[in-house]
């Protein structure tokens, strides 16, 4: 982890800044973006002063000065920590970053880490985890079988889906961008293995042969799906599982950049994604994941896997037929 500089280094500074958050608690947006910007005056070298500007000035609905805080802000913070790009993005100023930005995600959940499962599960609701383990656990009665074999969780975070998985896998892997999250998660001991490092690299290196797969509440930081579907097609083992989750949007555009800086795909564009990248959809249930700030947060969980050998030997006609003959949980 890279360390925020949260203190400008002026004391006076500091405590126009501590004013202005408390303007921003009580929602005076505009107030708490004027107290913000006449502190930036006297201290405009502070990287993290420019992102609080910016995040103000967006709140009370200022475009065009949110922009020109955050494109400072970027001129500042070369490596990305305070995801001046997406922040950018996001008002429609520049395109969305291909990829995941690396250093803005392991900041944010090295800075998350420690207070992470309390805030999800307790003050978010999030259940996403137990109810992907549900859509595991009815495809592997399906197949009469109590445990996939190898699995491995991407984007493990403090081990909140990995505690699911254990029963189910012979063997459990995790993974995740952030090295306290990862910590916190070895603190768990469910994990046979557990690894830092970003996703699509990380597959990229991988042995493979896994049976089973999933990322719950992942892939929303990775932006488009097709890298990381066809990453963990890659390494699953045939018939392999990939469980998963998305935050949803009803627009037209198969992914679109929230003001959360997080990603939503499109149900009908991520359903066929899933298909371009050779899968078959076991599962889908389109409900809210969580709340955020007060709001239920539209998502989607999905269940897909990677065809058999046999079913790969098929010609495209044959396999859509036996596809279509097959079990289909749709849970809507």
């Amino acid at each position: 982890m890279r360390p925020l500089q949260n203190s400008s280094g002026d004391l006076v500074v500091d405590r126009r800044a501590g004013f202005a958050a408390a303007l921003a608690r009580d929602k005076d947006f505009s107030a708490a973006a004027e107290v913000m910007a006449s502190a930036m005056e006297e201290r405009p070298g502070w990287t993290a002063g420019w992102s609080l500007l910016g995040d103000y000035r967006a709140e009370a609905g200022d475009s065009a000065g949110a922009i020109a805080a955050y494109e400072q802000l970027a001129r500042l913070d070369a490596d990305g920590v305070f995801g001046a790009g997406l922040k950018l993005a996001a008002l429609g100023a520049t395109p969305p970053p291909r990829g995941t930005e690396i250093a803005y995600v392991e900041s944010l959940f090295d800075d998350y880490a420690g207070r992470f499962d309390r805030e999800l599960v307790v003050g978010l609701g999030y259940t996403a985890p137990a109810r992907l383990a549900a859509l595991v656990e009815a495809e592997l009665r399906r197949r009469g079988v109590e445990q996939a074999g190898h699995a491995l969780d991407l984007g493990c975070g403090t081990g909140l889906m990995g505690e699911r998985l254990r029963r189910r896998a012979s063997f459990l892997e995790g993974v995740d961008l952030s090295g306290a999250m990862v910590e916190a998660a070895g603190r768990k001991r469910v994990y046979d293995r557990l690894h830092k490092a970003e996703l699509t690299a990380f597959l990229a290196g991988h042995a493979g042969g896994v049976d089973l797969m999933a990322a719950a509440d992942v892939l929303n930081y990775c932006g488009a799906l097709a890298p990381i579907l066809g990453a963990a097609f890659g390494r699953l083992a045939p018939g392999g599982l990939f469980a998963f989750t998305l935050e949803r949007h009803e627009g037209p555009e198969p992914m679109l950049l929230q003001a959360s800086l997080r990603y939503a795909h499109n149900e009908t564009a991520a359903l066929a994604a899933c298909r371009d990248a050779g899968f078959a959809i076991v599962a889908s249930e389109a409900s809210p994941l969580r709340t955020d700030r007060g709001a239920p947060v539209p998502g989607l969980l999905l269940l897909v896997r990677k065809p058999d050998r046999a079913m790969a030997e098929l010609s495209a006609a044959e396999a859509e037929l036996v596809a279509e003959t097959m079990p289909l949980v749709a849970l809507k």
